[in-house]
Order: structure tokens, then sequence, then C-alpha cells
């Protein structure tokens, strides 16, 4: 994959440098990530009322450049890309040709990017509600066009994106039953990452609905 053959050819390159060029005097310790089960992670969610005044889609910039500045790819390409069982020809400015996808929300195999969007696992609406009204404008870009965790953004059908436009779990699950328990997991890991609140509407329905995933496990770890 396009994100794996960059981190390799960084590591080979930085690990010829003195590792004293990259340590900080006082360097902070990046937050581990953590394991635990879809009850216990639905549990850790602050409870908030949702805040929907003054948003606006464009507070949060995407598509930026991508992981990979200068490859004329941006981040829907990147995570296209990414996310491909087959993959696609890259042609010039980015272009894809062929390739095929797997849109779990509706266990549906999609041959053609143009059909696929990319879904933000909590919505941006949703994130603004439940605590970005408050981070920077940075932040907010990092969130919209976040590629680090594989949760955070999911190429789907444009169909079942558009069903689900900014509702929470309270409002909508995903068509296809198998892919309940996986939903739930990233929904609840995605919140936890970026610290984002629940309403008590959102994290009663996530409870509640926990109670057919008792094998499921969120993994997440805190943005940074």
């Amino acid at each position: 994959m396009i994100k794996n053959l960059s981190r390799i050819a960084t590591a080979v390159t930085l690990a010829a440098l003195p590792a004293t060029l990259f340590t900080p005097a006082h360097a902070d310790t990046a937050p581990a990530a953590e394991t635990l089960p879809l009850a216990e992670a639905i549990d850790r969610l602050p409870v908030a009322d949702e805040i929907r005044d003054g948003y606006s889609r464009s507070a949060f910039k995407h598509w930026n450049a991508g992981e990979i500045r200068g490859d004329g790819c941006d981040t829907r390409k990147e995570v296209l890309i990414h996310e491909a069982i087959e993959p696609p020809t890259i042609g010039p400015n980015c272009s894809l040709t062929g390739g095929t996808w797997w849109s779990y929300y509706d266990e549906i195999t999609v041959a053609s990017a143009s059909d696929l969007d990319i879904d933000h696992m909590v919505p941006l609406a949703e994130a603004w509600d439940s605590g970005a009204y408050a981070w920077t404008a940075q932040r907010r870009e990092a969130y919209a066009n976040d590629q680090s965790a594989e949760e955070s953004l999911l190429a789907v059908t444009g169909k079942t994106n558009r069903s689900k436009g900014d509702k929470d779990p309270a409002e909508w699950l995903p068509p296809a039953g198998g892919a309940l328990c996986r939903y739930l997991s990233e929904w609840t890991g995605t919140k936890l990452r970026w610290d984002l609140s629940a309403d008590q509407v959102e994290r009663g329905r996530l409870a509640d609905l926990a109670g057919e995933c008792t094998d499921t496990v969120v993994t997440y770890e805190p943005a940074p």
C-alpha cells in the first residue's frame, strides 16, 4: 500500500542519521494505543449536550494534500488507494483506473472509484456538535484528513454515505447486519481517539447495542 511504502522509505532514511537530531531534550511520550471491551469503551465516552451553533462544513478543511505531499494525490485518493482490494492504476494527477473496493456498510463490492464516497466515521457535523466547535482550525483539518487510524476514513458506497449523513448510531446503522459490531467499535474508538463526547440518547443506544457484540473490542490511540 502507498502508506506502507512511504513509511518504509522514511524509516530507512532516518535510520542513517544520528538519533540525537530527532530527540528533543524534553520529548513527550506519545499516548499508547489501548484495547478494551466495547461496553467498557462506551462507558468512557464523556456525556454532554450537543452544540451545533456556528457549524459549517468549511470549518473542516478537506481534502488536503494527504500524507504524501507532492504525489498529486489528495486525502480522498490516498484512502481509495489504501483501501482497494485490487489496486487501481494510478495515472497523471492521481487519476485512478480500475481497482475494486469492499463497502462494508452494505457488503457490496465496488468496481469504480467514482461510485465511492469517503466517509468520516464520525461525521464532521457530529464531531462539531461533540466538541470540535472548540478546536483550532488546524485540529479540525487534522481530524477531517485523519489517515493515522484505519477507522477514521472509509471508502463506502455513495448511497450508504448519503443515507448516514450526519446521524449518530441512535439514528442510523449500517444496513448490513454483519457490519453492526465493527461499526459500533469504530464509532466509539473514533470518539475516544479525538476526545469527543456523546449525548445521553447516543450513549444509551450504544450501550444497548453493545449487548449484541459481547466479544467486540475497541482499539484506539489518542490523536496527537
